[in-house]
């Protein structure tokens, strides 16, 4: 089996702060990421607030988790525009292994 290394990247937003449109272009048209993935999280906290949907809420403002990987090179310039929009310590990143 051959094994190629990447890296995983996860990214942390609210639907309020209405970054997920920009960064879903980006990752698509700008940087070429081969696929990305989006979560809707039903309950979260951070530094400043919690957000929680109930069974009959309708929330706006609810976490989200944008996920994604790619070789080494096509990442490091993406790590590079998402830390200049988004918050310290909401974008985690680590290697992983593929096979192909």
């Amino acid at each position: 089996m051959k094994v190629t290394t990447m890296v995983f990247v996860r990214v942390y937003v609210t639907e309020s702060s209405h970054l997920l449109n920009k960064i879903i272009h980006y990752l698509k048209n700008e940087a070429k990421i081969r696929g990305v993935s989006v979560f809707r999280a039903v309950s979260g906290f951070g530094e400043t607030s919690e957000h929680s949907a109930l069974m009959l809420d309708l929330s706006l403002d609810l976490p989200l988790a944008i996920e994604f990987f790619d070789l080494k090179t096509k990442i490091e310039p993406v790590l590079e525009y998402l830390s200049s929009i988004i918050k310290d310590e909401h974008v985690v990143f680590w290697e992983v292994k593929t096979n192909n």
